[in-house]
């Protein structure tokens, strides 16, 4: 049996391959068939390249139907799928290529000179452009080419993607996600959620994240039916597709902002099966507000990088506000103590979880693989959770620093790193606040260096947006003499979200 994902995908497909697949914004449809064309020479082209089953695949390129056809490509052919947040800037992806080591890259247009440069100073065979209406290299030097390209022959736990994910300290690590991993909980999905031939999903995420990439377009792949492609969340798009929509899936944010748009209302929601929220907390407020504007109870779930989709409140039955719900059928979960002992129900403590969704280890990290899984095969999440009587999952809050900013894990010591390295800083703390939008901005407190009056507010946000992603950028900066401690020295983030809660309470303007 080949356990290649794209041969689960192509076995799903429609007999009749003329059917609509993706609809762009712009009303151009995409159909079965153009998507396995393309992918076929796409696939074509890498392998001419010297892509092999299991060389990485480096992918930086904005959100098109050409991207998705990329990615189906790189399944096709057998190799590891590596996309990266077009936000990143230089100093991040000069690390993601020195350790991934990607056979090709493959970029927007408009990067491919500073990229280029990057890569090749880290062997990186060759590098191809994508831009975002899917002109570029990838598509010129891949015409002509046969379409007609083999799937390669793929064991389960061969690996299919690799995704970063940073830790509270240290460098970003790699994921590695194989052919099962993915397919097992994209199965699971598929059946939880009640997909039928009528659905129509309304797609709105990114493609670099796995809520974007695996579960909503791997669900619509299952289902062999259409979706509705925004090149990014819109939310005058968004209301006016709706009515042509069955699924929508978003993070909280992307529910925040529908609420506060006078176009949300029952009508617009008329032919809407299903609402998922995903990738951050979704407020007990949000929740409740969006059932009494619209009439539908959003779905929440909970996953991770790590092990994609772990927890979903039920199709069918109760959708608790502030719960995550019960365990996906297959996958176990468990809230323990110290030195890894169950706790009984209702306590807090940390969430593990178990099943085939649980990724294979981190790239190249063996020390730290091991250390995040017990011996009886429970993945230590970093949640800090608990569990009802009726095995509704409540995550409460989580073991180190990371914050979740409009979906997106922000790890706060990739931001202070940046901070404490200007001219006239002594040190900083990254922290989250409770923000409407984007359920926590990041912020930070620096306290500046005596004999130096130091960097303004507005100078640290201009440093940091140089060299990271947009989302890690603090939406303010506070100065402070001291930076509280408790005995053992170290900063008591807690008592700086305490101290600054009400001073952020009226943000500015967002950045």
């Amino acid at each position: 049996m080949n356990h290649n994902l794209f041969a689960l995908f192509q076995s799903r497909f429609p007999s009749d391959r003329s059917k609509p697949f993706i609809e762009t914004a712009g009303g151009r449809t995409y159909t079965y068939a153009e998507a396995e064309q393309a992918s076929g020479r796409f696939a074509g082209l890498l392998g001419k390249l010297g892509v092999q089953p299991g060389d990485r695949l480096a992918v930086q390129v904005e959100k098109s139907p050409e991207a998705v056809f990329l990615h189906l490509a790189s399944l096709r052919l057998g190799a590891v799928y590596l996309p990266l947040n077009t936000a990143y800037r230089a100093a991040e992806m000069k690390h993601f290529l020195s350790d991934a080591e990607p056979k090709v890259l493959v970029c927007r247009p408009e990067d491919e000179a500073e990229r280029g440069a990057l890569a090749h100073d880290r062997g990186v065979a060759r590098v191809l452009s994508l831009d975002g209406e899917g002109h570029g290299s990838l598509v010129e030097d891949s015409a002509g080419l046969d379409a007609d390209y083999p799937t390669a022959e793929t064991g389960p736990d061969e690996i299919a993607a690799l995704l970063y994910t940073s830790g509270t300290t240290g460098k970003p690590k790699g994921a590695m996600l194989s052919h099962h991993n993915l397919s097992s909980n994209l199965l699971t999905l598929h059946r939880a959620w009640g997909w039928n031939s009528a659905d129509v999903l309304l797609h709105a995420l990114p493609l670099f994240h796995t809520h974007g990439l695996f579960v909503a377009l791997g669900c619509v792949l299952l289902n062999g039916t259409s979706m509705l492609f925004l090149p990014k969340f819109d939310v005058g798009q968004t209301l006016r597709l709706l009515p042509r929509a069955t699924v929508f899936m978003g993070v909280p944010t992307h529910y925040v902002r529908l609420l506060a748009h006078s176009g949300l209302n029952r009508d617009a929601c008329r032919t809407m099966r299903l609402f998922v929220s995903g990738s951050a907390p979704l407020l007990e407020e949000t929740f409740r507000a969006f059932t009494q504007r619209t009439g539908h109870t959003i779905l929440e779930r909970c996953g991770m990088t790590e092990t994609c989709m772990n927890m979903s409140n039920p199709l069918d039955g109760e959708r608790i506000a502030g719960t995550v719900g019960p365990p996906l059928p297959g996958i176990e979960a468990r809230i323990t103590g110290t030195e890894g002992k169950a706790l009984a129900v209702g306590d807090t403590g940390m969430l593990e979880v178990r099943g085939p969704n649980v990724f294979k280890g981190y790239w190249r990290q063996a020390e730290k693989t091991a250390a995040e899984f017990r011996d009886d095969g429970f993945f230590i999440t970093g949640d800090l959770a608990r569990i009802d009587e009726r095995g509704y999952v409540s995550i409460v809050g989580r073991a180190g620093d990371m914050i979740i900013s409009g979906g997106y894990n922000v790890y706060p010591k990739e931001v202070e790193a940046v901070i404490d390295a200007l001219e006239g800083v002594a040190e900083s703390a990254v922290v989250g606040l409770a923000h409407s939008d984007f359920g926590e901005a990041v912020v930070a407190v620096v306290r500046r260096q005596e004999e130096s009056g130091g960097p303004s507010e507005g100078e640290i946000i201009a440093a940091v947006k140089r060299d990271l992603a947009n989302y890690k950028v603090p939406k303010r900066v506070f100065f402070t003499g001291e930076l509280p401690r408790n005995s053992m020295g170290k900063v008591q983030k807690n008592v700086l979200r305490e101290s600054f809660a009400k001073t952020f309470s009226t943000p500015p303007e967002i950045q």
